[in-house]
């Protein structure tokens, strides 16, 4: 094997990744089996880390490991439209702005719990409270509320996930 090829552990290091999950990529089929030495070592070529680096880069985007393989798929046949990659990158993100509006409701139930909780007693303690009590939440299953959603809590004011604001 000649200076180009490096070994699982070098390419662990020059990619940031685990070796336990370079053989998994292996194993389930992202990464091409390596060339092996005479004494059965992995040897990895340029294409490979840069197959492994696009892998880590599309896995700290969040994409699934079944959207990495549709995309190494179109890697792989350059000469098919993008419509797909497009299609994989959109979905990726309404699932991040559906994270996002629930960790945005998520942290106004968390902030209200705790301006509301005034340093007392555990029996009179807010957090504990909403805790126990489900139906004290802002929000019956801790979800930003859409147009028709319910909020729980009086007449406080809330934007909506398009940013509307209405009264409960």
């Amino acid at each position: 094997m000649t200076a180009d090829f490096v070994g699982i552990g070098e390419l662990a290091r020059r990619t940031g990744t685990k070796v336990q999950t370079i053989r998994y990529y292996e194993e389930i089929g992202l990464l091409p089996p390596p060339a092996r030495t005479t004494g059965n070592q992995r040897r990895y070529d340029r294409a490979a880390q840069q197959r492994l680096a696009f892998i880590r880069h599309a896995r700290e985007l969040g994409f699934s490991l079944d959207a990495i393989r549709t995309l190494l798929d179109l890697v792989d046949h350059p000469e098919q439209p993008c419509e797909r990659a497009d299609a994989v990158a959109r979905a990726r993100l309404a699932e991040v702005e559906s994270r996002i509006v629930r960790l945005l409701a998520l942290r106004e139930e968390l902030q209200r719990m705790v301006r509301e909780c005034h340093g007392g007693r555990v029996a009179q303690c807010r957090v504990i409270e909403v805790l126990a009590d489900h139906g004290r939440c802002l929000y019956a299953d801790h979800q930003a509320p859409d147009r028709t959603g319910v909020r729980r809590g009086g007449d406080r004011q809330w934007a909506s996930a398009d940013g509307q604001r209405s009264a409960s």
